[in-house]
């Protein structure tokens, strides 16, 4: 019983799309902070994965949850659930 919660518990992360790089492509920048080693002062730090959007429904600036998956390609191994907040348009 417990090994089918753990099996299909996926990791989800939060973030902001930073540019499309192609059709059903994004790239989704997520923040983080971690101690540092020696100091214990909080770094910021960065991370871009490459997302698979595949309604094409998030533009530069949207904040968006994601999932990991499997490979979709080279690189993408995360895919779009939601769009949380829109960007605002000029």
């Amino acid at each position: 019983m417990t090994q089918d919660i753990i099996r299909n518990t996926r990791k989800e992360l939060i973030g902001v799309v930073r540019s499309k790089t192609g059709d059903k492509s994004i790239k989704v920048v997520y923040e983080y902070k971690t101690p540092h080693p020696l100091y214990k002062k909080e770094i910021r730090r960065k991370t871009t994965v490459h997302v698979h959007d595949e309604k094409n429904d998030s533009n530069i600036g949207d904040k968006v949850r994601i999932t990991a998956t499997r490979p979709m390609s080279k690189l993408k191994r995360w895919r779009v659930i939601e769009v949380l907040e829109k960007a605002p348009t000029l």
